[in-house]
């Protein structure tokens, strides 16, 4: 996996051996990228279930002002801390900080709020349509904040607070884009 775009293009990130996991695709995060566009440049960000931690670093390289990276696994929080070092970014500094809870205990501590949410939990879970509900309740989008959801089909239904404006499919994975209702 590499970064795609900005200051540190075609660097190549640690990732995640095995079966099992299932990294946002190099041409999904291309094109999510493409579609922010100008929004990165300054913005806080949240990647909640982090995993490598491509999304907040491709953030980052792009002009990105802070990454807040949250995953409830051990293993993927050395792997994003890895991944900083490697590109000097340092762990817990200014630009990028790392946390290791679960994405509820992580939504309901105090936080602040993001321009941009990264949730791209397991498949298989629930956990996304829970983040969704528990970031528009607490208020965690600033005003012109973006909500982005990866799963593996598209999203039905309403969260409460938010709205769907944007959906896209890139292989497997759809993402899904929010913001809040007003």
């Amino acid at each position: 996996m590499r970064i795609i775009g900005g200051e540190y293009r075609s660097r190549v990130l640690t990732e995640f051996a095995g079966e099992n996991v299932r990294p946002t695709s190099d041409r999904a995060r291309e094109a999510l990228f493409n579609i922010l566009g100008v929004k990165v440049r300054g913005a806080r960000v949240l990647d909640l279930f982090a995993g490598s931690g491509a999304l907040g670093i491709e953030s980052l390289s792009r002009g990105a002002a802070e990454a807040v990276f949250n995953d409830f696994s051990k293993d993927s929080v050395a792997i994003v801390k890895k991944n900083l070092t490697s590109l000097k970014l340092g762990v817990n500094g200014d630009k990028a900080k790392v946390f290791n809870f679960d994405y509820s205990v992580f939504l309901d501590g105090s936080c602040g709020k993001f321009d941009l949410i990264f949730i791209d939990p397991p498949y298989a879970e629930a956990y996304g349509e829970r983040a969704l509900e528990k970031i528009a309740q607490k208020g965690l989008l600033t005003e012109n904040g973006i909500a982005v959801y990866e799963r593996d089909r598209a999203f039905e239904g309403e969260v409460e607070g938010l709205e769907k404006f944007d959906e896209r499919k890139y292989g497997k994975a759809y993402l899904t884009f929010f913001r809040r209702r007003l």
